[in-house]
């Protein structure tokens, strides 16, 4: 199961020499994995590169055909130690995850292999997750890529500078012994376009033709073949690397009719560039510029001739290189230094110092750039001013008027998200038992520490929140407690988390939520992946048949020598209280582990409503769920609405003329998970809510209780008339 199926497009992958490939960036770059001869692959799902792990699981059966080996890896690290295979043979391979999170764990393998070197091919492809739609911390590949010396690929945004990029990193690899980063940007993942299409290649060896072992004792990684390595990497790899880019002009110039001017931009940054001098009429949509560019398709190493180059006849040149440090800013300064090029370099000083560089802050900098150091002949059609009153499109009363009437909301657990009900009985507990320090971790959970919740103190890293609490847990007036998902769990969580606390005997809480598969990165199979029945049922109930772990994470806990377990459905908010508050004060020593079991209801409304639109369509008698909020008996305080945070759950005028206070109400998301209602239960609040159950195609013996009912209801109501009137 995942976000979204890829089995039409992956049809795509079949295409052969002079065919017109069209797609997504993720899906071509996919291709030109075949097209090289790939003869494995692996990776760890992350935005935005999950979906290239989408594509090559729904490829399967091409993949087999050619004989590339795939395999989902248990996290980055597993999937960079992969790339050993290229160290002693001719392999050709690539892994894929989320940088710089990913690089970070998959840190040790790598340094490894740069070290040790390699004889095929190895790519690891990470997807650049920087700027304002990240949703991680501000750090770039770049500063790995110096440190273990790999080499750094930042193609242009274009399905043919993309796929040939794909071909030649490979190829750059061999020739200089060295595995290659490729950076995929969010944006160039879902770019679309078209690129003529060559042969899959099968790979020299594999499963279908074995190759002979091989050992080269220079190549492990001890003493002293590591003082060698070391030396090689500068005497003999950077030579052949850099050899490689200039015989292949991978980096490309772009001439312009200014001279005295130039841009130096890395690959993945030349759309936004070229649009910026669009708005100025300094190039055109095609690419044909006014203003020499010059690419870094190679982001890393820089070629000092090139740069020399580009630079020794322009009087100013501005470099735009997105984030910080402003590591290719220094290296340039190096080489014109060096070469006593007295051209000056701009770059930080006009653009700013961090951040994304969107379209806005390109066309703001590159204004001020040529409005400070005007070019004879050089016109622009917007000045900074102008360009900076495209910020200001809302005016003062706009933004007054936008506030007052659109709440802020911070991004929260979806609509029926299992995790809401959790979070709402550690909130009730929490009232009781005074305030507890959380834990946090990566996943979906990670934003309760957001309003309305506000539960959690710190994040650390996918599968640390365990680890992240233990030095804090002997200072605290209540056990502390820790909270990852089963994703988390089985990346980190059970050797650093698990195993740790029971050595070091940690008498903590850990709660681990279990929905079956990596709900936030769209759904992957995981070791403890639950396959939900999928036979559409007379009620749209919780799934209770069919639900197998392959390896189940209590007896995993179990295994490392947890005692105390516990398994209960979120949704059942009275029992995760009641097993929180066990757990926190029961006197039995050891970690306490909660295992909290509630599928991701994105992904469960993902397969149920086209099983709920067949079963009506075929005139199957269907019931589904919604609840509803009686508008009389709701006393307005949204305490409902405070205690759980439910997308669905909102307000709405009240229609008492005598009361001001606007009711609560539930919208048409709602999925009829039962959350508020359990939750106005349990926390004994006011008893406005009620479930419907809407009942589709019924049968003979519904329409006759239908009956029953209405006609009995009716003479209550009749009865209910005449004592009043009495």
């Amino acid at each position: 199961m995942a976000e979204r199926s890829f089995e039409s497009e992956v049809l795509k992958l079949r295409a052969g020499k002079g065919d017109v490939f069209r797609g997504e960036g993720i899906l071509a770059v996919t291709k030109a994995l075949l097209q090289s001869g790939v003869a494995y692959v692996g990776g760890y799902q992350g935005s935005p590169i999950s979906h290239l792990m989408d594509v090559l699981n729904d490829a399967r059966d091409i993949l087999k055909e050619l004989g590339v080996h795939f395999e989902s890896s248990g996290s980055e690290a597993t999937a960079a130690a992969m790339l050993s295979a290229s160290i002693n043979y001719p392999l050709r391979g690539a892994v894929t995850w989320k940088s710089v999170v990913g690089t970070n764990v998959a840190s040790d393998a790598l340094s490894n292999l740069a070290s040790s070197g390699v004889t095929g091919g190895a790519m690891v492809i990470v997807g650049e997750d920087y700027g304002e739609g990240s949703s991680i911390m501000q750090e770039r590949t770049y500063a790995f890529a110096m440190k273990a010396q790999m080499w750094l690929l930042d193609p242009r945004p274009n399905l043919n500078s993309m796929v040939d990029m794909v071909e030649h990193g490979f190829r750059l690899s061999e020739a200089s012994s060295t595995p290659v980063f490729y950076m995929m940007r969010i944006r160039e993942c879902h770019v679309t376009g078209e690129f003529i299409a060559g042969d899959n290649i099968a790979p020299t060896y594999s499963s279908q033709n074995k190759v002979k072992p091989k050992r080269e004792a220079e190549k492990i990684i001890l003493p002293p073949n590591v003082y060698d390595q070391e030396q090689e990497k500068v005497a003999t790899r950077w030579p052949a690397a850099i050899q490689y880019i200039r015989d292949n002009a991978l980096n490309e110039f772009f001439p312009g009719k200014y001279d005295e001017v130039g841009i130096i931009t890395c690959g993945g940054s030349y759309n936004t560039v070229i649009r910026a001098l669009e708005r100025q009429g300094l190039a055109d949509c095609f690419g044909n510029t006014d203003v020499p560019i010059y690419v870094l398709n190679v982001a890393y190493p820089l070629l000092p001739e090139e740069v020399i180059g580009f630079c020794e006849r322009k009087k100013r040149v501005l470099l735009i290189e997105e984030g910080q440090p402003e590591y290719i800013e220094h290296s340039m300064f190096s080489i014109l230094r060096k070469a006593d090029i007295d051209t000056r370099l701009y770059g930080k000083e006009i653009l700013p110092g961090a951040g994304e560089y969107t379209g806005q802050i390109v066309l703001l900098g590159l204004t001020e750039f040529l409005e400070q150091y005007p070019v004879e002949g050089l016109h622009l059609q917007l000045s900074s001013a102008q360009v900076r009153d495209f910020q200001n499109v809302l005016t003062i009363e706009d933004n007054k008027l936008l506030t007052e009437n659109v709440p802020p909301r911070p991004s929260g657990l979806c609509t029926g998200c299992p995790e809401r009900p959790m979070f709402s009985a550690i909130k009730q507990v929490q009232k009781d038992l005074g305030e507890f320090h959380i834990s946090s971790d990566i996943g979906c959970h990670s934003f309760a520490t957001l309003a309305p919740f506000n539960l959690g103190n710190t994040i650390m890293g996918y599968g640390l929140s365990l680890a992240s609490s233990s030095s804090i847990r002997t200072a605290l007036p209540h056990k502390a407690i820790s909270i990852m998902g089963d994703g988390g769990f089985w990346h980190n969580g059970l050797t650093s988390g698990v195993t740790s606390a029971v050595f070091n005997k940690h008498d903590g809480v850990l709660i681990i939520v279990n929905n079956g598969y990596a709900a936030a990165t769209g759904g992957q199979a995981i070791p403890s992946l639950v396959q939900p029945n999928r036979l559409i049922a007379t009620t749209m109930d919780t799934d209770k048949a069919n639900r197998l772990d392959n390896q189940p994470i209590d007896e995993a806990c179990r295994g490392a020598g947890v005692k105390w377990i516990r398994t209960v459905s979120t949704y059942s908010i009275d029992k995760m209280k009641a097993t929180l508050r066990e757990a926190l004060t029961t006197d039995e020593p050891g970690l306490k582990v909660i295992i909290a079991e509630g599928e991701c209801m994105l992904n469960r409304q993902r397969r149920i409503k086209p099983l709920i639109k067949k079963s009506i369509n075929d005139g199957r008698r269907t019931l589904r769920s919604r609840f509803v909020i009686d508008s009389e008996t709701c006393t307005g305080d949204h305490a409902c609405i405070r205690l759980s945070g439910c997308p669905s759950l909102t307000i709405k005028p009240n229609p008492d003329p005598l009361r001001e206070d606007p009711v609560s109400y539930v919208d048409n998301s709602c999925v009829g998970c039962g959350v508020c209602g359990e939750n106005v239960h349990s926390a004994v609040l006011c008893p406005s809510f009620s479930r419907v159950d809407l009942l589709y195609n019924p049968n003979t013996w519904d329409r006759f209780i239908a009956r029953v009912r209405r006609r009995l209801i009716s003479w209550m109501q009749n009865d209910r008339l005449t004592t009043n009137s009495l």
